[in-house]
């Protein structure tokens, strides 16, 4: 297998090598293609086929130049427009995740016109020949929707764009070939393609310019053999970066005989493909679980996000990933993040656990475990990792993610115990001074501890049960309870 996916990244990075001789110039830069304008009735045959969606696995091929295709096929101009394009092609198949994202849009949204580009015979080519072939599949999608703007007065606006990978940029084209005050409502990127766009001009590639809202969900971006299968860089109003946007669990090698099990033989296929395709299957959760929407926040990057400093839902630092966004123009690109399961649903509750020390005068090495109750549902016991020696006055931050809903926290436990190297020195001190005063077990005083549900946005702080301080002995379970500052607020809202 793990020769599977190295012939795979072998393929693809030849592929590049020659997309790059023959699109750099003298000094090594890309030379850069003209976006131009379609000329109002500009006679135009189309290279993709489009073919609306009827249900099930039918659906009925539309002809821009026979407008009788578009009345026999049932195509409704009252109706909002949602357009699906693929990507590259290995094989030259239609993949099976675009008639389960069209399925899911006409589930959740009946009275839609669902359409699918179908640009194979392009697509099934050397990668940088399907590269130069994005801006003429994104023309003929400029075509269409000019057609439904002229011939039904179809407001573009109604428009919603659905690109994957490579589809991400030419839906992107498609937007910026339109002219007129009016654009495309919204484009998505589903984790849009990496090689040979990343860097580049944003003319050359999907951009927020090209629709009145731009999302794009990045889930492929780890490096291999110098380049990434996703995009890194923002394209978007809002970029979704799950899991940090590189990979994604559940499609590493050990989850091979899973895939196998589900997919059968497809099982090698749906592994290699599995951390880029699940931009789609993401997207189709956000169609299929409306009570489960993933939420993401704004954060500088990964690293901030999973210390659990970023649940933050003020001046829209926080959306939903998915068809629900909450549609916010912004000047500048906001990167969201969040952490996802390895299966449908994906949703996980996040949660900032926030933890102060106090006057801890001996240094201490900790290994921290706690749990918490809610309302709903107990976490179970939780490891929070501290990678630094706690001393003196010190806040630790922490983010918690869970595949369920607690309810209001009520009750918290806390436990701790020493490092193997700080156990042995605290066995020592017990040895040598048997004869004396019993030497004190090490212990953390504790100042103020609170968690943040990020879903909800409440905080909610915890105090002693008992009324011997905030200290805790090691390997002593110590319970804290909602402090009583924490009922009355929520009497008040009630």
């Amino acid at each position: 297998m793990f020769l599977l996916k190295t012939l795979c990244f072998l393929l693809l990075s030849c592929h590049l090598i020659d997309g790059r001789k023959t699109r750099e110039g003298r000094v090594g830069k890309v030379v850069p293609e003209e976006r131009t304008v379609l000329k109002v009735k500009e006679p135009h045959v189309s290279s993709a086929v489009f073919r609306l969606f009827l249900g099930g696995e039918d659906t009925c091929t539309l002809d821009p130049l026979q407008l009788h295709t578009l009345t026999s096929c049932g195509f409704n101009s009252s109706n909002p427009l949602i357009i699906i394009t693929h990507g590259w092609s290995v094989d030259g198949m239609m993949e099976s995740w675009i008639l389960r994202l069209a399925k899911a849009l006409k589930s959740s949204r009946v009275d839609t016109n669902v359409v699918i580009t179908d640009w194979l015979i392009l697509a099934h080519q050397h990668y940088p020949r399907a590269v130069t072939s994005t801006r003429t599949v994104g023309k003929d999608i400029a075509h269409l929707l000019q057609t439904l703007q002229e011939e039904y007065r179809f407001p573009v606006r109604k428009a919603h764009l659905i690109g994957y990978s490579l589809g991400a940029h030419i839906s992107g084209f498609a937007g910026s070939y339109l002219g007129g005050s009016e654009k495309i409502g919204r484009i998505t990127g589903l984790d849009p393609a990496g090689p040979l766009f990343e860097g580049i001009s944003a003319t050359d590639r999907l951009s927020p310019d090209d629709a009145e809202f731009v999302d794009a969900i990045h889930t492929f971006t780890r490096e291999r053999l110098g380049f990434s299968v996703g995009i890194k860089q923002a394209v978007a109003h809002y970029d979704f970066y799950p899991n940090g946007g590189d990979f994604q669990p559940g499609c590493d090698l050990r989850n091979l005989y899973d895939h196998i099990s589900e997919h059968g033989l497809l099982g090698f296929e749906q592994t290699v493909k599995c951390a880029h395709e699940r931009s789609v299957h993401l997207f189709i959760d956000s169609l299929l679980n409306k009570d489960k929407q993933s939420m993401a926040y704004r954060c500088t990057d990964n690293n901030a996000f999973v210390k659990g400093i970023c649940l933050d839902c003020r001046k829209n630092r926080c959306n939903t990933l998915g068809y629900d966004i909450k549609k916010v123009r912004t000047g500048r690109s906001k990167k969201l993040y969040l952490q996802t399961g390895s299966r449908m649903p994906f949703k996980l509750f996040h949660y900032q656990f926030r933890i102060q020390f106090v006057n801890q005068m001996e240094m201490v090495d900790p290994s921290i475990t706690i749990s918490l109750t809610g309302t709903k549902e107990e976490s179970g016991e939780l490891t929070i990792p501290i990678n630094n020696k706690v001393s003196g006055n010190t806040t630790f931050t922490f983010l918690i993610t869970l595949d369920k809903d607690l309810g209001d926290l009520m009750l918290l436990k806390f436990y701790w115990e020493s490092s193997a190297v700080w156990r042995n020195m605290w066995n020592q001190l017990q040895t040598i001074f048997t004869w004396g005063k019993q030497v004190e077990k090490p212990q953390l005083t504790l100042g103020k501890i609170s968690v943040k549900a990020g879903e909800t946005q409440h905080r909610t702080s915890f105090c002693a049960m008992e009324n011997d301080g905030q200290h805790v002995e090691e390997s002593q379970e110590k319970v804290f309870v909602r402090c009583k500052e924490n009922t009355t607020k929520t009497q008040k809202r009630l």
